[in-house]
């Protein structure tokens, strides 16, 4: 299967194309000018230079559209402005909704008929607390920009797969960790902190989530480039985690013991974020689909 692939120097990016095309898959990959891999890649794919909003209709790119169009599925895994603080409304709307279908539509244009976008679990923002797992049916209801725009592309592809009728699967990633993470992030940072012997601050640490870490995701999402069981025009929606419960507290300590640190976990040391979600948790097993 040959994939065209956007977010591919990412930190779940790099890990999909490795298992990717460890699996045989043909890779092309969207990246920004300057950008490069946060892993090592195993094996290089085919590199495109240039940003989501790259217009495949210009003369220049000709060959661009034609090597697209030999392509079987769009993998969309960019992301804008994913970790706090977020980027402003109107550029996390541009980047993650607006420049994101219009790629998707050149890609329609080229051929490509199925797509396989990753979302995020902070679409449903205060919604999830009403759920003990919250099901990929339950409303969206996002808190700030980033989950914002991914909920309202979230809605659009849905609507650009029925329009086009193409197959369309969305899959909501639930905390993700591991190699490659951006290094202000919870893991990257408390692995920083126990190698280094110093104390690490954080909240209460009672927040509820799924972590998964990135090498299963990145197995998930290549599992998912499998599109038999999913009608043209009918999207596809579902939560992608472990299906493991865990406080934040206890993922810190067991990584804090993982790692032997000398220096303490100062839990409660800093206030939880403004709009906390307490409770983020996915139901797995069901899909939602349209009738």
């Amino acid at each position: 299967m040959k994939l065209f692939v956007t977010g591919a120097t990412g930190f779940i990016g790099g890990h999909f194309l490795n298992a990717a095309m460890a699996q045989g898959h043909e890779v092309v990959a969207l990246r920004r000018a300057g950008s490069s891999p946060r892993i090592k890649l195993q094996q290089e794919p085919c590199w495109v230079v240039g940003d989501l909003d790259i217009d495949l209709r210009a003369n220049l790119h000709n060959d661009l559209r034609h090597e697209i169009g030999r392509c079987d599925v769009f993998v969309h895994l960019a992301a804008h402005s994913a970790n706090p603080p977020y980027d402003n409304y109107a550029q996390c709307l541009y980047w993650n909704a607006s420049a994101s279908l219009r790629l998707a539509e050149q890609a329609y244009e080229c051929g490509i008929t199925q797509y396989l976008i990753a979302g995020s679990c902070f679409e449903y923002g205060l919604s999830a607390e009403r759920y003990e797992r919250v099901p990929a049916a339950a409303p969206l209801e996002p808190t700030a920009s980033y989950p914002a725009s991914k909920a309202a592309a979230s809605l659009a592809f849905q609507s650009f797969a029925r329009q086009h009728l193409v197959q369309l699967k969305i899959l909501r990633l639930f905390q993700v960790y591991g190699e490659g993470e951006l290094e202000t992030r919870l893991w990257p940072s408390l692995r920083r902190a126990a190698l280094a012997g110093e104390d690490f601050s954080m909240t209460s640490g009672a927040q509820l989530r799924d972590f998964t870490e990135v090498s299963d995701v990145a197995h998930q999402l290549v599992a998912a480039l499998e599109f038999g069981n999913v009608a043209a025009g009918s999207p596809q929606v579902s939560n992608l985690g472990s299906g493991q419960i865990q406080s934040l507290r206890d993922f810190a300590e067991y990584w804090w013991q993982h790692w032997n640190a000398k220096g303490k976990l100062l839990i409660g040391a800093i206030p939880y974020r403004q709009n906390e979600i307490m409770r983020l948790v996915p139901e797995l097993d069901v899909i939602m689909r349209d009738e």
